[in-house]
C-alpha cells in the first residue's frame, strides 16, 4: 500500500515532520498530544519511560528529541488512539481536499502549536457569547456561509474541519446565525468555537447560545472588516 493511500502512514509522516521542523517542537508535541486526548502519563506508559520525560520535552527543559524518538512518540499517539477505535486517525484522514471552491473556504490553517482561545479572538475582534469547554485552538477554517450551506453535503461540511476539530470555524454572511448552527447539529464532533461573522450580539438569533451550550463550543460574534480579519489570523502561528 502506497504511502498516499494508507491514512495511518500519512498521518504519521505529517506529525513527525511538523514535530522535526517546528521552531517550538515541545509546544508542537503537546499540541498534538492534546489533540489525540492523550495526558502526559499515558504517551509515558505507552513509551514505558517516565512522564517527566514527556514534560521535560513539552516545556524545553530537555533537548529536543531525535527523529528516532519523534517516531516513536507517533507512534505511540496512534496506537493509542487504535485501542480507543481509532476516531482521531479516521478524523485527521478527512483532510482538506483541493475540491473546495476559494468562494466556499476564504481561508484554512493548521498552526504548529494551540494557541489561547482569547487571543484568537482579540485577532478578529470578536466578542464571545458562549463560553465552551475548550479553551485553545489549533487551526481556524473561515467560509462562507451561504455557498457552505447551500452547496456542502454533510460529508463535506465535516471536511471544513481540515485536519482537527480543534479549531475555530468562522461563518461569514451571516445575518443572526440559525442556518450555520443549525448545519452544525448534524455534524459530530463539533469544533472548539465557532464566530458568526457579519452580526452584531444584539441581532443574533435567539436559539444561539443554547445550541452552543448543548454542544459544548465557544460562540462568538465579529463585525470586522473580512480582509483585515484574515490578515490577522493568517499571522498567527
Amino acid at each position: 500500500m502506497t504511502t498516499q493511500q494508507d491514512p495511518r502512514r500519512n498521518l504519521a509522516e505529517k506529525i513527525a515532520g511538523e514535530i522535526t521542523l517546528s521552531d517550538d517542537p515541545g509546544a508542537t508535541l503537546r499540541k498534538w498530544r492534546t489533540d489525540f486526548d492523550a495526558s502526559q502519563t499515558e504517551l509515558a506508559d505507552e513509551l514505558d519511560i517516565s512522564s517527566s520525560v514527556i514534560s521535560d520535552y513539552e516545556s524545553g527543559r530537555r533537548a529536543s528529541p531525535g527523529i528516532s524518538v519523534i517516531n516513536r512518540i507517533v507512534e505511540a499517539l496512534l496506537a493509542i488512539d487504535e485501542r480507543r477505535g481509532g476516531d482521531r486517525i479516521r478524523q485527521y484522514a478527512r483532510v482538506l481536499s483541493a475540491g473546495f471552491e476559494s468562494d466556499i473556504v476564504l481561508d484554512l490553517r493548521e498552526y504548529s502549536t494551540s494557541i489561547p482561545l482569547d487571543r484568537f479572538y482579540d485577532a478578529i475582534d470578536a466578542t464571545e457569547i458562549v463560553d465552551g469547554e475548550q479553551d485553545s485552538v489549533t487551526g481556524h477554517t473561515v467560509i462562507d456561509s451561504i455557498s457552505a450551506i447551500t452547496r456542502l453535503s454533510s460529508e463535506e461540511f465535516f471536511r471544513l474541519y481540515g485536519q482537527s476539530t480543534n479549531r475555530s470555524l468562522v461563518f461569514t454572511g451571516v445575518t443572526r446565525g440559525e442556518s450555520p448552527l443549525v448545519a452544525l447539529r448534524v455534524v459530530n464532533p463539533t469544533p472548539n468555537a465557532v464566530v458568526l461573522h457579519g452580526l452584531d450580539p444584539d441581532d443574533l438569533w435567539e436559539h444561539a447560545p443554547k445550541l452552543a451550550a448543548i454542544d459544548g463550543y465557544s460562540l462568538a460574534v465579529s463585525n470586522a472588516e473580512v480582509d483585515g480579519m484574515l490578515d490577522s489570523i493568517r499571522d498567527l502561528p
